[in-house]
This record gives structure tokens, sequence and C-alpha cells, in this order.
């Protein structure tokens, strides 16, 4: 055990410091070379001069967290310096104060040092110059200039660094390796180096940078704006008045409000109340919440888990523990899923193009002995014209706009990856309250369940205001309160001695008031049933009364709120007081909100599995979900810790089947998020409340609704501004078209480079025919400005949850690239071997014309390799699926300009001429031709996949399907079968299978497929319960009758 080292009584400072980084305790003295390295001369010198002595204990604190003192070495030293030099203080202020401790408090306010945790409090109020009742406002805004605002230095990235960041990566260096190989390894065979090459290339790689560099600033100007509009807030007492104002303008002094669920703003120290439940596990790891007395600390970043109480600010900005270590510890960026996909298809074609030059050396130079220009120049075609080097633009500008279309529809991404696992999603666990509900409860007095004579319905609403806040209320608080005639009727003849707030663990507040008439104490307390008849202990009789009006509560789709109440003769808040006496049970409606029902169906359809997560009784949630049309497959959540003894399945089979668990805690939803990650399911969480923030932080995708607390908004990866879930759906399905466009252009990049590769190597290898670097370089500048387009495609997103999957953009990649290069073969074969274009359409013949060759292989790739695009980006037939316009005229331009070119030019740098308007319409007709089995082979590789590549084409599965959908009439009938199992109506016949499905059906989609139908029967069974048509439908279905031989005017 280590000896503690202290500052030794000769030292001329009060306070004693605990020192443990700057002394070696083997030796019992400083680390000279630490403490220069940390100090400036001067304060080293008279820090090593001071003597240490030797105290026994274990030695546990660090020197820049907790002190056993109030300052440390280098604040000691500042402030006896400055009383040595007394010019640099206000010697007026100093000769006023008349106590040492006034005069130290003095010098470290003017020198801006903040008190350490271990003053006491009232001595906080001395150093900060300020008292209880706040700062005046004049005051503030002194102290603001002083300190600064209360957020981080936040670095100011040079846009001139940024910009040139995006030629910063592997497939930049590729293009930047061709330029300097233009114009240094293309210097021989007597010909000068290739400027126009270079000079392209440059120009190539400037315009995909602007463009990003656009793109990107304004997508991350507008998400800055709205996060703006969303700052933390923080309830503030200025000038004797509180007020709501944004936690940025917080100064040292200011006294300010802490409830569940805030983030604490800044450092601070709490003064008279409750103690709280702090989470600093974002600060320190601890998972666990820590309990927080009158007069302790409390860093800025931690969560109030429970209590409510005051504080008084001692720090903030950089100067808080939390901006401390944020300044110490850069920023670094986690290498996502998305980079590590990009990082594989650029090194799939960088590896493509490498194979292929290496070839080309091989063969060229050894074997053909070809001139070293001509290499040189063949390399140069397949880089330049094999790296797809608009990717990283195309995809971070694809994603940057899709970002800003998102904050538009009212959900603002904090983390731009959270995108493509939104694509991906295929569970939603909801919080219940405030998400799927309106969170604006109403009481029905005329239901309220008394259980005591002397206290009539009016009594009971007036005990349950009592226990409720008048100001700073919750939902629950404002339907009881709004109950009464006049709110101030709540706390009229009674004198409030103490309250305690609401919090997830105790589920119910309570008052300690005096009685004005005859001054007795008493205290009423208001919760979940539960909590209050284990808080009266009830006799079984009356707790299964109490249980029965719950259950009809429930069935009416009602909450239940218990009511009690005690006298205390101890007089005192802490006094255990006499029994408590249960009063009444008040029912609570907490409405669905108007779009929750459509909502959650639509999401069912495009395959995400909705789970209602509540902390609500079991029967209030499967009546909510029977509202709501999620079905009534809920468990309560001991099921998750009994998991297969109540129901035939393990844990992770309950969760994942189930449509919903009531009754949970904070620890179930992390559970219950983190299990359906280990099923391989991508997870989305949505929630308002500082509860619902460790599955927030733990889900995939963490969706903080509107009016979320701060605690929930910082654990999202989303944050909604509009309230409801209907803007979920819109975000998925934006999601999901925005990783659409990604997708199809990454297989269109892959199929580009093994086109370019494959086709010009064999023009090369097979006919020693040089394409010119210059013309490949002039595809790509026109083939990236056409695709930058597609960030703003309209596409069909995915009617199933979507991801990544290389095997399908490789494979789809290399045989359509193949193909797309033997066309080009065969057509210069066509053109250089044979006579049929000529004796066919009457074209002059070009075959022994090379520039004439270029110009024709030159159009004949342009055309085929931009059409490709139309082909990759649908998932039917590409000539229906209408593209963007923006698309479609780019592509038209594009494709004008190298028409044009190839009709017209005369370079003969480029070894090109122009072919004429004859060989230009031949061109145009056999690109025409080629692209049709495009298509074709796109189905035919989806097959092979998957085995269901035609679906696409005749079930019409997409999420906006039109017109005639030919696999309806099918699914219909195997839904049907599916239903009738699920619900007892015949039992399906073992080993056989239902009407209409093939025994080569996967297990997995059958099952998949009875889920939805069994939701489908719950929807239609609701309507039974509302309509008359309703009903005779069911029974038509349930006899299976045809409804076209029914009258369809029904009568009763």
């Amino acid at each position: 055990m280590k000896p503690s080292i202290q500052l030794s009584d000769g030292n001329d400072v009060e306070e004693i410091n605990l020192v443990v980084e700057l002394i070696d305790h083997d030796i019992g003295s400083w680390k000279i070379d630490m403490v220069k390295n940390n100090f400036i001369a001067p304060e080293a010198d008279a820090i090593l001069n001071i003597p240490l002595r030797c105290v026994g204990g274990e030695d546990s604190c660090a020197w820049s967290l907790e002190k056993s003192g109030v300052y440390s070495v280098k604040t000691a030293y500042r402030a006896l310096m400055s009383c040595n030099e007394q010019a640099a203080l206000d010697e007026g202020t100093i000769t006023e104060t008349s106590s040492t401790e006034k005069r130290m408090s003095t010098i470290l306010y003017k020198l801006h040092v903040m008190p350490k945790e271990a003053i006491p409090i009232a001595e906080v109020f001395s150093v900060l110059q300020c008292s209880p009742h706040g700062l005046s406002v004049d005051d503030a805004a002194r102290r603001l200039e002083t300190f600064g605002p209360n957020k981080l230095e936040e670095k100011k990235e040079s846009k001139f660094l940024k910009f040139l960041g995006f030629m910063w990566n592997p497939l930049s260096w590729v293009m930047e390796s061709a330029a300097i190989m233009a114009i240094a390894l293309a210097n021989g065979g007597g010909k000068p180096p290739d400027w126009q090459d270079f000079v392209g290339i440059v120009t190539l790689l400037i315009i995909n940078s602007t463009i990003s560099f656009i793109e990107e600033n304004n997508a991350g100007n507008a998400a800055a704006a709205l996060m703006a509009s969303l700052a933390p807030q923080t309830k503030v007492l200025r000038g004797g008045k509180w007020s709501e104002q944004d936690a940025a303008i917080l100064v040292p002094g200011d006294i300010v409000s802490i409830k569940l669920g805030d983030i604490i703003p800044a450092d601070a120290r709490l003064l008279e109340g409750d103690p709280l439940k702090i989470d600093q596990s974002a600060l320190t790891g601890e998972s666990m919440p820590v309990t927080k007395i009158p007069g302790d600390p409390v860093y800025s970043g931690s969560t109030c888990k429970q209590g409510e109480i005051e504080a008084v600010v001692i720090a903030t900005g950089v100067h808080t523990f939390f901006g401390k270590a944020a300044h110490l510890v850069d920023s670094t960026n986690n290498v996502g899923h998305f980079q590590k996909v990009l990082t594989a298809i650029g090194n799939f074609c960088i590896v493509s193009i490498a194979v292929g030059m290496l070839v080309e050396i091989i063969v060229m130079y050894p074997i053909q002995h070809r001139a070293y220009r001509d290499g040189i120049d063949n390399l140069l075609v397949l880089l330049i014209g094999g790296i797809p080097i608009a990717m990283p633009t195309v995809l971070s500008v694809t994603m940057a706009i899709g970002s800003h279309r998102l904050s538009q529809q009212g959900a603002i991404t904090k983390r731009m990856t959270a995108i493509e696992e939104m694509a991906g999603m295929d569970v939603l666990c909801s919080d219940k309250t405030g998400t799927l509900t309106l969170n604006k409860l109403t009481v029905d007095k005329n239901m309220i369940e008394s259980f005591v004579r002397d206290v009539d319905k009016d009594g009971v609403v007036l005990y349950a205001a009592r226990a409720s806040r008048t100001e700073n209320q919750d939902a629950i608080d404002a339907s009881i309160v709004g109950m009464l005639a006049d709110p101030s009727e709540a706390r009229a003849g009674i004198q409030e001695v103490h309250f305690m707030p609401f919090n997830p663990v105790d589920k119910r507040t309570a008052i300690t008031y005096i009685d004005g008439a005859d001054g007795t104490w008493h205290r009423v307390s208001k919760g979940a049933p539960e909590q209050i008849i284990d808080l009266c202990g009830l006799r079984e009789d009356v707790r299964r009364r109490v249980h029965a009006i719950i259950g009809k509560f429930a069935d009416r789709g009602l909450r239940s709120l218990a009511v009690a109440r005690q006298s205390v003769p101890e007089r005192s808040k802490e006094g255990k007081g006499s029994p408590w006496q249960f009063l009444a049970v008040l029912p609570l409606f907490d409405p669905p909100r108007h779009d929750s029902a459509e909502t959650i169906r639509r999401a069912l359809h495009l395959g995400v599995n909705v789970k209602m997560i509540t902390g609500d009784q079991l029967a209030i949630g499967k009546e909510t979900g029977r509202r709501l049309g999620m079905g009534t497959n809920m468990y309560p959540s001991t099921s998750l810790l009994k998991g297969g003894d109540s129901c035939g399945m393990d844990v992770d089979e309950l969760i994942e089947k189930a449509d919903g668990f009531a009754g949970v805690f904070p620890e179930h939803k992390y559970e219950i998020v983190r299990r359906l990650q280990e099923r391989k399911h991508i997870c989305g969480m949505t929630g308002d409340g500082v509860n619902d923030a460790p599955a927030l932080k733990k889900a995939d995708i963490g969706i903080a609704v509107a009016d979320a607390t701060d605690a929930a908004r910082s654990a999202s990866d989303i944050v909604l501004t509009e309230p409801g879930l209907s803007v979920i759906i819109s975000a998925v399905l934006t999601s999901r078209a925005i990783f659409q466009r990604m997708k199809n252009y990454t297989i269109y990049a892959v199929s580009i480079t093994i086109r370019v590769v494959l086709g010009f190597l064999l023009l090369a290898l097979i006919w020693q025919f040089d394409f010119s670097p210059f013309m490949v370089l002039i595809i790509a500048i026109l083939n990236d400005g056409t695709i930058m387009t597609i960030s703003k495609d309209r596409v069909k997103p995915s009617p199933t949850p979507d991801s990544w999957r290389l095997n399908e953009i490789f494979a789809t990649g290399i045989v359509l690239g193949t193909y797309q290069a033997l066309a080009t073969v065969l057509f210069f074969w066509a053109v250089y071997s044979t006579d049929f274009f000529t004796r066919i359409l009457h074209v002059h013949p070009i075959g022994g014309s090379t520039e004439e060759l270029m110009a024709a292989v030159y159009l004949q790739v342009s055309i085929i390799s931009q059409a490709l695009i139309f082909v990759t980006r649908s998932r039917s037939w590409s000539y229906v699926e209408r593209p963007g316009a923006l698309l479609v005229l780019a592509f038209m331009a594009a494709q004008l300009v190298a028409t044009l070119i190839a009709v017209y030019a005369d370079m003969p740098f480029a070894k090109m001429k122009g072919v004429g308007w004859g060989w230009a319409g031949v061109i145009w007709l056999f690109s025409i031709v080629t692209y049709i089995p495009l298509d074709v082979l796109k189905f035919a590789i989806r097959y092979f996949l998957s085995g269901r590549g035609w679906s696409n084409v005749f079930d019409g599965k997409t999420a906006f399907a039109q017109g005639v959908d030919y696999g309806t009439d099918k699914r219909k009938a195997e839904w049907a079968v599916a239903q009738r199992s699920l619900h007892g109506l015949h039992a399906p016949s073992d080993g056989a299978e239902p009407s209409g499905v093939g025994a080569s059906e996967d297990k997995g989609e059958l099952s998949e497929l009875a889920e939805q139908a069994k939701r489908r029967a719950e929807i239609a069974r609701l309507r039974e319960l509302h309509t008359l048509k309703g009903h005779v439908d069911s029974v038509v279905k349930l006899k299976g009758l045809d409804i076209d031989t029914i009258n369809h005017n029904y009568t009763v």
C-alpha cells in the first residue's frame, strides 16, 4: 500500500492538497520531469520548492479529479503570486474583506478560478460572488463576456482543406498517379509529355471535389441550423424570475433547476432538496446511476434519472469536467459499415485494373514488342476509364442530399450512416406513451371507484391534484389538475412541506403538507396501482377488488391511477407516518394518435415489424395494440426472465414473435433490443423519455420523437421534429430510396470498371488497337456529369428492408460489364473485319481508318456505358420505371455532345476524325439493340442469387406498385390458408403445404407470411366490432362463400 503524499505544513497555502500524479510515491518526491513539462518555469520552480510529507492510507485520488483540498498546486501558486503583487488587484476591495477566506475568494474570482467540489457549499457563493436568488441580468451578461458561452470550442475546419480532402482517398490516388504518369512516364519515344491527359485528369478531380464540397456543405448547414433549434434548454433563475433559456448562456453563479430527464447543462453544486440519481456513464463509464445529495457536485453531460433540485453553476464550457476531457481527447471517426463497403468496392475496382494492366504489360512488351509510348497510352486508358473516380462524390452527395431531404420531412439525422441502417431496419420497437399515443390523458370522473366512505369523487380528485405538480406538469398531473374548477385549489388551504416527483423506479408522486385549518400533517401519494397497493399493504379481498376494477378499465382501454393518504404525526417530512389508506382508483385514457394505426399498417407492408414496448400494464398494452392493429400477442416483462416456462418458447424466440411487452423497466428495453440484435435484426427504437435513453443508444437506429427529453435526443441517431410515427415511415421510405440510389450506382461503377478493363484490353491485345487516353477521359467527364444527377433520381424504394449485398453488386457488375465489353468487341470486329454495316446500311467503310475507328468506338462506348445506369437504377424493366427528369436531361445532353464529337471532331493529338451522321445513326441503332438484353441479364443474376429474380417482374413487388399486380390472387390464397390455421378454423395437414404454396418455398418465408396474416386477421376483427359491413365480410370469409353472389344491400 503506497502512502499518500500531501503538501507539508510549511508551505504558505492554508488549504491542503492531495497530489498524486506529480509525485513519485516510492521515493516521496516530486516527479521533476513531469512538473517541468506541465508548468511554466517559475511555476515549476515554486512547486519543486514545496516540501512533501507522507500520510498513511491507500491513495485512490487522481490529479485532475477529486482532491481533499480546495485548489490545485497551480491555482495555489497563482493565488500567492497575486497576493504578493498588490498592483494586480483592486486594493480597495481587498481592504474591505477582513477575513482571509474572503480575501482568498476575491483573489480567485478575479483570476477566473472556479471552486473545486470539496469546498463547503456556503463558500461557493462567496467565491462566485453570487447568492441563492440568482444573478441579475446585467451581471450575467458581464460574466458571459468574461467566461464565454457554455459550449465546447468548435474547431473551425478550413474550407480549403476540406475541399482538398475530397481529393484524398484511394480512388483519387489512382487518378493522381495517372496524372503523374501522363507527364512523367509518357515522355518517351520521341514524344512530348501528355499534357492534354494531365490537364483533363486534374480537371476531373477538381469537378468531383467541387460538387462534393458544395452539396455536402449545403446539407451540413441545413442540418446544423435545425439542430441549433433543438439546442439544450435549461431552467435558470435570472433577475428573480425562472425562465427557459439556452444552456449556452449559463455562467458561473447561475441558479438552475434540475429535474428528471434533464442533461446537466454545466458543472454545478446541488443546493437544498432531495437526493438525485445521476447517470454519469457518459463521463465515468459507471453503468449504475449514483446518488447525489445537497452539496455534491454534478457534471455537465450527465443525466438526471430521479428527483428534482436546484443547483449553482460552478464551471461552464471548456472549464467543465466534460469540457476538459473533450479538449484533451481529439474526436475520432469510427469506420462505419458504409465506409467498409465503399472501401471493398474501391479495392475490387483497383484490383481489376491492376490485373488488366499486368496482363497488358506482359503481352504488349515481351510478346508483341509494342512501342513504349503506345503501351503507356493503353495503361492510361485502363487507369482513367476503369477507376470510378466519382464514386465517393456520388455516394456522399447522395447521402448528404438525402439527409437534407429527411430534415425537411421532420427527421434530423445526427449520424449520416443511420440512413443506410434505417433502410435495413426490420424491427421497430416503439414506446407507447407519447409516441403511439397523444400523451394527453383525460379522466372520467363518473367512473372513479372510491374505497373510503368519507371521500366522494370530488374529494378523490382534490387529493390526486394535491399529489400533482401545479407547474412543470407532466401529462398525468395536467389531466388531474385540469379537472379542478381552478388549478389553484390544488394548494388552497394547505402549506406544502415536501414534494416527491415521479421517477421510473417508484412510479408514484407524493406530497407532504400541513393542513391550514388544524395544523395537522398529512401525506398523499398517487401513482401506478401496484405501487400504491404495495404501499398500503391491502388485504387479499381488497386487492382482488382493485384488480377487478383495473381489469374493467383495461377492457375499455383505460389506464388506472391509484391514490392513497396517511397522516404524519411525527410532523416531519422524513416521518414514517401512520398506515397508508387506499382512497380510490381513477380511470385515465390516453388516446392513440390519429395516424398511429395507419402508420403501423404501412410499416408492416414495408416489412418492418412494429413492437410496442411500454411500462403500462399488460391489459392496457393489449387494448392499445388492438386499437392500432398491432396485434395482441403481448407479454408481461416477467416473461423476459421466465421465457418458455409460460409460452413454450425460449426468450429469444419469444421476443422475436411477440407484438409487444408491458410493464417493462429501462433494463428490459435494453435487453429486448440487445437480444433482437443477436438474432441478426436491424433494430430501431423510438422513445421520448429518459428511461428510453439506454435502449435508444443500444439500438441500431435510435429515434427520439418530437418533444423528447434532452437525454433521449442525446442518445438517439435521428431526432424527429414532427409529432407521431408517420414521419418515421416517410423516413424509412426516404432512406430506402437514398440507399437504392447508392446501390444502383455501385453496381453501375463495378460494371463500368469491368467493361473498360476487359473491352479495351481485348481491343489492344487482339487487334493492337490503341484507344486514346484523352477520349476515355472525355467519356469519364461526361459520365460523371450525368451520374451526379442520380443523387436526385426518382426511384422506387425496396418493399422490404434493404442492405448492402456485395455478392449481388459484384456479380451483377461483372456480368453486365462483361456483356458490354463483348458488345464493344463485337462492334469493333464487325466494323474492322467485315463489311456488314457498309453492305446492309450503306455507310462508307472505316475499317482502314484508325482515326474514324477511334470516333466510332468512342461513341459506342459512351452511349452504352451511360445507358447502363437506366438498367441498374430499376428493379423491374428499365423502360417501365420512369427515371428522374434531371437524369434523362443529363443523359441526353451528354450524348448529344458525344455524338457531335464523333461526327465532327478532328483531333490529331487524340488520333480521331469525325465519322459523319450516317455512322452516328448506325452506332445508335447498334447500341439500342445491344441494350435490350441487359434487363434480362439483370433478372437472371437475381434469379441465380436468390431464386426469386422474376418475382420483381410478375409480382410487382415495389413499395409504390401501380397497375395490375399479377401475384395478388396467389398471395391472398396463401394468407387465407394461414389465417384459418392460426385462428383454429381448420388444422393444417401434417407434412402438407397450403394450396398455392410450392414445396420449394422457404419455411422462413411461410412463417413471415403467417405472421402478417395474423395481423391482417386482427385488423379484420377490428372492423367487425365497428361496422355491420365488416361483420358480413367476416362471415362470408369464414364460411368460404363467394362475395360476388351476395347482394351488397346489407340489412339488419
